[in-house]
């Protein structure tokens, strides 16, 4: 499949079998998916499910279609969920692959969206940022996407 165009992450690496589970944590109810998991809205709201606040997404990812989408796809999900992301992707380039420049720009995102902290495109450090629990309650309750939510018609995202 590498000699194909497009791309074939599932055929490098295996999904785990433990569902979507969150840890309770001295700082909060903490969710992850990995790095190519966060194309898939359905973990995204498998986590927020489980009681997540905050998910965090480390990623290794590359130039290309996917850093347009770095900043599109988790914000969602922090506003579908009503959690925090903390998306995490590294710098530079991997050699002896020429695999393309892995682009950065961690960042915190709030349950509204809103970006928090970002990082740069080519520096390697750490980014943090304040987080405000209360926020969460707070979208919630202007946004009951989990109370609106209509799990009887779904039926067709699990069908085969």
């Amino acid at each position: 499949p590498h000699c194909l165009p497009g791309f074939w992450e599932k055929y490098y690496f295996r999904p785990g079998n433990l569902g979507y589970p969150v840890f309770d944590t001295a700082y909060g109810k903490v969710g992850v998916y990995i790095c190519y998991d966060r194309h898939f809205p359905e973990g995204a709201r498998a986590l927020g499910l489980n009681g997540a606040e905050i998910v965090f997404n480390p990623s290794a990812t590359v130039s290309g279609l996917s850093e347009y989408l770095w900043k599109l796809e988790q914000p969602a999900h922090a506003v579908a969920n009503a959690y925090f992301v903390g998306a995490i992707n590294r710098v530079g380039t991997e050699a002896p692959w020429n695999i393309g420049e892995f682009y950065g720009q961690s960042y915190f995102c709030d349950p509204r969206g809103q970006f928090l902290a970002t990082g740069s495109r080519d520096k390697s450090e750490l980014v943090t940022a304040e987080l405000d629990f209360d926020k969460i309650r707070e979208v919630r309750n202007i946004w009951p996407f989990y109370r609106d939510r209509r799990p009887d018609s779904y039926a067709e995202l699990v069908a085969p």
